[in-house]
């Protein structure tokens, strides 16, 4: 009797093994991803401004969030997303400004160039941030993606410090940002 009852214990786990495999391949077979990519991170701090993207930030006119850099041949969603009308000279400012910020709140901050894939395998475009700062790409369809801006709070956490106690926060009550330098 227990060999019988251990046998369809043992079927009944690998079928709901089975069945969540299948659920999970059909619930995220439109996610794209999202990789580390030095090019990336190299490319955003010396300026370059890819021609064929369609640049957007997300948080911060001033020190964003993230920066976007989206093949122009997709449309993003949701509008969340603001459009830059980006140059190398207004891609300096802002992450000159990013890197500012970065500095200001935390010495373990820094901030980093990924690609951006779609559920295919293909770049579509770039993404620079924190590392910190979560999002999903998911393809709505072959020519639409869905890019998720980050948590309002990606900076807040450091503010003053983080809750890990790794952060020295410096307070600026009477300097202003500066006007980006190099650009």
């Amino acid at each position: 009797m227990q060999k019988h009852l251990r046998i369809i214990h043992c079927v009944m786990c690998i079928l709901t093994i089975f069945l969540s495999l299948g659920c999970t391949g059909s619930l995220f077979k439109n996610y794209g991803r999202i990789t580390l990519d030095t090019n990336v991170t190299n490319a955003f701090e010396k300026y370059h401004v890819n021609p064929n993207y369609n640049y957007y930030i997300s948080g911060s006119d001033v020190y964003p969030d993230a920066i976007i850099g989206l093949d122009n041949a997709l449309t993003l969603e949701p509008d969340l997303w603001k459009p830059v009308e980006m140059t190398p000279k207004k891609l300096c400012e802002l992450v000159q400004d990013m890197q500012f910020k970065v500095k200001d709140l935390s010495l373990n901050l820094v901030l980093y160039g990924f690609a951006m894939f779609d559920d295919k395998g293909k770049q579509i475009g770039v993404w620079y941030s924190i590392l910190e700062a979560k999002t999903s790409l998911s393809m709505k369809d072959d020519h639409t993606v869905i890019i998720i801006t980050p948590d309002i709070d990606t900076y807040l956490n450091y503010e003053g410090g983080d809750s890990h106690g790794s952060s020295v926060h410096k307070k600026r009550s009477t300097q202003q940002w500066p006007v980006s330098g190099h650009c």
